[in-house]
C-alpha cells in the first residue's frame, strides 16, 4: 500500500512498484534491476510521489539494485521535503 508523497518509501514499497512492472508477484522481482525496469520504476516513483527525479547518467547507472532505488528513491522524497531538488 501507498505511504504518500510526503512518507519515503521503503524497500517493500520499491519492490510493490516494481511487481507491478510485468504483472508479477513482489517476491518474484529480483535483486538486480535492468534498464528498463529502473525507468519505469522512476516514472511510476514520479507519478505517485509527484517528485520529478533529473538523473544524470553517472547516477542512473550508479543504481543496479532494489536497495540502490530505495536509497535513491528515499533521498529524493526526503530531499523534495527539506525543499532541495532530489
Amino acid at each position: 500500500m501507498h505511504a504518500g508523497p510526503g512518507t519515503p518509501p521503503d524497500r517493500a514499497e520499491v519492490l510493490t512498484m516494481l511487481a507491478a512492472f510485468g504483472q508479477r508477484a513482489a517476491e518474484t522481482v529480483p535483486e538486480e534491476l535492468g534498464s528498463l525496469e529502473l525507468t519505469w520504476l522512476i516514472a511510476e516513483f514520479e507519478q505517485r510521489y509527484g517528485i520529478e527525479l533529473d538523473l544524470d547518467d553517472e547516477r542512473f547507472g550508479a543504481v543496479r539494485t532494489v536497495d540502490d532505488a530505495t536509497a535513491l528513491l528515499r533521498a529524493a522524497v526526503l530531499a523534495d521535503r527539506a525543499g532541495a531538488r532530489p
